[in-house]
């Protein structure tokens, strides 16, 4: 059981600048089992010396998909968890990697999950972090925070590997057998749920496009907090073109 859940997490790094860090993610990720790789919009890739620095991981490095956009990379992910040392303005949930690793165990097996890693200079936007649900950060000195992007996948594939084993060891597929049955939102059926909203406030005039302020920013932090499974999306959606077609009448 363990192979089908590692097979649900994706690691997505975005904009790497040195290719090197790519070969050795890639090495980081295959010592630890997994597979599946995402560049969104690498500096350098294909590189020579990503394969060097991936010493015997080629095979992950040749499955790579290269995106043009983070969202591209999280198409069909039902959870999506960032990993920044920054602090940001936006309001996530902050775990350390051992703390979010039961959590985990019950995302992957209701479908894909992907493991955010930002530039090796300024981490993610918070442009970025708006595509998240919750935020990990690796504990580390103080006074020396920073930390290579690939000992970063390898510390958080380290984690969810060992709390996987557990796992696995201590639960049987009956157990989990009906809650693989619910489906969470993807994070593209969450993109569509936002646009939505955002055009539902303008036309009840509660959002104004030309100032509109930090007011998605926040409700999509609330919303990703929330972790909504595909109906509650659809009763949301539902509920938001009600208002819609009652605003036309009335005007």
């Amino acid at each position: 059981m363990i192979k089908n859940l590692i097979e649900n997490i994706r690691v997505v790094m975005v904009e790497t600048t040195h290719p090197g860090n790519i070969g050795a993610a890639a090495r980081a990720m295959k010592t630890m089992g997994y597979n599946n790789l995402y560049l969104v919009k690498p500096k350098i890739y294909p590189s020579a010396e990503a394969t060097a620095r991936a010493a015997g991981a080629d095979d992950i490095l040749g499955k790579a998909v290269v995106c043009d956009s983070l969202e591209q990379a999280l198409q069909g992910c039902v959870a999506v968890v960032a990993s920044t040392a920054r602090p940001r303005t936006i309001s996530h949930s902050v775990f350390t990697p051992r703390e979010y690793a039961p959590k985990l165990y019950e995302m992957v097996k209701l479908g894909p999950v992907a493991l955010v890693f930002g530039r090796e200079s300024s981490g993610l936007s918070n442009e970025e972090l708006e595509y998240c649900n919750v935020v990990l950060q690796i504990p580390t000195n103080p006074e020396f925070s920073s930390l290579n992007v690939a000992s970063a996948v390898q510390i958080l594939c380290y984690e969810f590997i060992q709390l996987l084993q557990l796992e696995d060891a201590d639960k049987t597929d009956a157990e989990v057998g009906d809650k693989e049955k619910i489906r969470l939102a993807t994070a593209d059926e969450m993109n569509y749920f936002y646009e939505h909203l955002e055009q539902s406030m303008i036309d009840v005039d509660f959002l104004n496009p030309k100032q509109p302020r930090k007011l998605m920013r926040r409700l999509k932090s609330l919303f990703n907090r929330a972790h909504l499974d595909e109906n509650e999306v659809s009763i949301l959606r539902g509920f938001l073109a009600a208002v819609q077609e009652a605003v036309t009448r009335r005007r």
